[in-house]
């Protein structure tokens, strides 16, 4: 898998963290500096946490299911790329107005944030791709979205965040459909 590809995913996986960031940032609890690394950290840190685990899972059942592997990270993409979808089309006035950088809030939006993650952790394990490089690149650019997310939440509002979230999860079903083509000998790897 080449750089650029992991660093589209990245991109896609983060549109969640983004969103998040980017409402939190609406609320006047977390303004300043300390939310917006609290939730930066946080977010960078479950996105890298997440691809690990799901890779680990995932090298488990490489050998069983090697013949079939791209149409499942194309089924989880898909899945993952939906939900964000879904996801991005919803109201944004599900969020209450509690100081979302710190606690229970902060640990359940991390890990709510992240479950895509693994997804593609586990994809990744079933195309045979090392782990730790994604996972990093996966962190640090979740991490740096979240911080611009917060700090332009902190200025203009919510206005553009969801439709953010559709074209992450919009990149994430293409980037399926690329793998399976890959497989199948449509597009040269």
């Amino acid at each position: 898998m080449h750089t650029i590809e992991i660093v589209i995913i990245a991109f896609g996986l983060a549109m969640d963290a983004f969103t998040v960031s980017l409402i939190s940032g609406t609320n006047s609890n977390t303004r300043g500096f300390r939310p917006a690394f609290r939730l930066s950290f946080h977010f960078g840190l479950f996105q890298f946490m997440m691809p690990v685990i799901g890779w680990y899972a995932g090298i488990q059942v490489v050998s069983y299911i090697e013949d079939f592997d791209h149409w499942i990270a194309l089924i989880l993409l898909s899945y993952v790329g939906i939900k964000m979808i879904i996801s991005g089309l919803d109201s944004a006035e599900k969020f209450n107005k509690n100081d979302l950088s710190k606690g229970k809030s902060l640990v359940l939006m991390s890990v709510a944030t992240s479950i895509d993650a693994l997804a593609v952790g586990l994809s990744l394990a079933l195309l045979k791709v090392n782990i730790w490089y994604p996972a990093v690149i996966i962190g640090v650019v979740t991490g740096m979205l979240s911080l611009i997310g917060v700090r332009i939440g902190n200025r203009v509002g919510v206005k553009f965040g969801k439709s953010m979230e559709v074209i992450g999860g919009v990149i994430l079903i293409l980037i399926g459909i690329k793998i399976v083509f890959e497989h199948l000998g449509f597009i040269p790897v």
